[in-house]
């Protein structure tokens, strides 16, 4: 089967069936995903640049961590 025909015949799964092949395609890829954030945002990882650019900002006001909350206007 090729991955057209596979696409065609997702497309024609109902809805909850798309919802839980979506499901079980994340749950199968999910470890690789924890060990790659994992090697990305440790001491020397290719996300710490991004991650210190984040702090940076916090620490200077322009953003804000999640665990603030939501801005009130």
């Amino acid at each position: 089967m090729t991955l057209a025909e596979i696409q065609h015949a997702i497309e024609e799964l109902p809805e909850d069936e798309q919802t839980e092949l979506a499901t079980w395609v994340a749950e199968r890829y999910h470890p690789g995903w924890d060990e790659q954030i994992e090697r990305d945002f440790s001491p020397g990882g290719a996300g710490m640049e991004l991650l210190q650019h984040v702090k940076d900002q916090v620490q200077k006001g322009e953003s804000r961590p999640f665990s603030a909350g939501r801005r009130r206007a």
